[in-house]
């Protein structure tokens, strides 16, 4: 038995970095904080309340997007550099692969963001993925547009209002052809639709087991 104790403690040492990826309205900043109150864990949230583009870039995609995505890998990149340069176990709202696989070329393939901007963007993304790790485990919320648009309307944040649903179909679609292919490290996919985790508390417990087993192995 002390074996055992010692064994996990160093496993749990090692565990820095846990990942929530997600389409817009999957629920990423909830399950961040749900994570966070029961492991202890802190939150990397995604930058949106004083993102400088946001506003702008909802009511005039083609202008700003390139700015956006600039500025959201700027800020995922340097969360990255502070998660592995501390000692604490962040809960990372967001990943910075979701911006090059599935928004940047989304805007891209649109007419949104020009041939020249969008391979500038890979250029210095591949440069900033090179030089950190992926993170210990990767949470994948899989949502259907219903539940998505549902959550959207329910938080009633402004510059959502214009969001097109083939917009939100397309980052789907790309979602998933990127999580089929995940190879930085351990990946957890939760049903979304199927898993109220804010309202249930034996969903959010189901959760939490499958993060255990992912982490340590416990279940």
């Amino acid at each position: 038995m002390p074996t055992l104790k010692i064994a996990y403690y160093v496993l749990e040492k090692k565990i820095r970095h846990i990942a929530i990826a997600g389409n817009i309205g999957a629920g990423k900043t909830t399950l961040s904080e749900k994570l966070s109150n029961h492991y202890g864990w802190e939150v990397q949230y995604e930058d949106t309340t004083h993102n400088p583009y946001l506003s702008d870039f909802y009511n005039d995609m083609q202008r700003w997007s390139f700015n956006l995505q600039i500025y959201f890998l700027n800020s995922r990149y340097r969360q990255i550099l502070e998660i592995q340069e501390g000692q604490k176990t962040i809960v990372q709202d967001r990943t910075i692969y979701e911006d090059a696989h599935i928004f940047a070329p989304n805007l891209h393939e649109m007419g949104l963001m020009t041939k020249r901007d969008f391979e500038n963007y890979l250029d210095l993304f591949k440069i900033m993925v090179a030089q950190v790790k992926g993170p210990d485990l990767l949470i994948y919320l899989k949502a259907s547009i219903p539940t998505l648009v549902d959550h959207i309307q329910n938080r009633g944040r402004d510059y959502e209002g214009n969001m097109s649903l083939d917009y939100l179909k397309r980052l789907n679609e790309k979602y998933d052809r990127w999580i089929d292919n995940y190879t930085e490290g351990r990946l957890l996919i939760i049903d979304a639709d199927s898993n109220d985790f804010v309202n249930n508390p034996e969903d959010l417990g189901k959760i939490i087991s499958g993060v255990d087993s992912e982490l340590y192995g416990l279940f």
